[in-house]
């Protein structure tokens, strides 16, 4: 058996299953066009939570897996993970809390935990990554396992990546489009600034429209956001001026200090995240696992561990 596998994207979704299937015995190398700081997951607020993906069952299911794997990481020095208490809210009306939430400790929040923006929220305390940290972390532990990262690496189709490598796992993201001629995929324009933390204890987030969150950092604060579908990664000034001062409002300070724009394209798939695998012409077998919208960090750990068993049942 063929135990090379190349994985396309390095991003969360392209780290994690090359930890695992490095750690499991493959000899992995990612190939990607753009590697560390210069992927959309190091743009992400990585703050773990279901969002913007499908279907709703099987990503309940792969995001509490990650929770669980995110929350024993959080306990180890150097990877960039921590435990936050974050508070969901409602703009009106009353914040349902997902039954999902419930088992994990979650609770309604007081009026007096609950700023004026709002009606009612509810909080719990879930995994949240650094990316500047973390995706360091998982390269250098891929790396220790004996796999190898290929930056500034472009292909057309995915029978152009060598014979050599008897598997494919295709993390590609919004390049599923390109790639594999995937026209669900749909780039979902997310703009933040990265602004001087104003003291923030706990992450604060309203999906509600206008899409807000303000989430602290060990050394800044993620303030968003948006979420358009868009293939620019320029940043808007219009936008960053919204989200500046509807964060502030919302937390009732005056508007930090920015420290920088970035702009990701979350990777949503209208038919839902991709995971399955087909054979190429030439017999290969390609595991896909694309199309997790905003929640790439949520669902990474559920996702890999399922590539990892189909990994294992398609060359056995």
């Amino acid at each position: 058996m063929n135990r090379s596998v190349a994985i396309v994207g390095a991003g969360v979704s392209g780290l994690t299953c090359a930890v695992l299937l490095a750690e499991n015995g493959y000899r992995t190398v990612i190939f990607a066009d753009e590697t560390g700081s210069r992927t959309t997951s190091a743009v992400a607020a990585a703050i773990w939570y279901p969002y913007d993906a499908e279907p709703f069952d099987a990503v309940i299911a792969w995001s509490l897996t990650t929770f669980e794997r995110l929350r024993a990481l959080a306990s180890e020095p150097g990877t960039g993970v921590s435990m936050l208490e974050l508070r969901q809210f409602a703009r009106a009306g009353e914040a349902a809390v997902p039954e999902w939430a419930l088992t994990l400790g979650a609770r309604k929040l007081r009026l007096t935990e609950t700023p004026a923006a709002f009606t009612s929220g509810f909080a719990l305390t879930v995994p949240l990554t650094d990316t500047s940290i973390y995706l360091n972390y998982l390269a250098e532990r891929l790396v220790a396992a004996g796999g190898k990262i290929r930056g500034n690496v472009h292909f057309n189709a995915l029978g152009e990546i060598s014979s050599a490598f008897g598997l494919i796992v295709n993390c590609s993201g919004v390049g599923a489009r390109r790639l594999v001629g995937d026209h669900d995929v749909e780039p979902h324009r997310g703009q933040v600034l990265l602004v001087a933390n104003p003291g923030l204890q706990h992450a604060v987030v309203c999906d509600d429209p206008p899409l807000m969150y303000a989430i602290p950092r060990a050394h800044d604060c993620v303030f968003g956001g948006t979420n358009e579908i868009s293939d620019s990664r320029e940043p808007d000034a219009a936008s960053s001026a919204r989200i500046l001062t509807e964060c502030s409002r919302v937390l009732g300070i005056e508007p930090p200090r920015v420290l920088r724009e970035r702009v990701g394209l979350r990777p949503f798939r209208k038919s839902g995240v991709c995971l399955n695998h087909e054979r190429l012409s030439d017999g290969r077998a390609v595991i896909h696992n694309y199309g997790h919208g905003g929640s790439g960090f949520t669902l990474s750990w559920g996702c890999a561990e399922e590539v990892l068993a189909l990994a294992q049942q398609v060359q056995n």
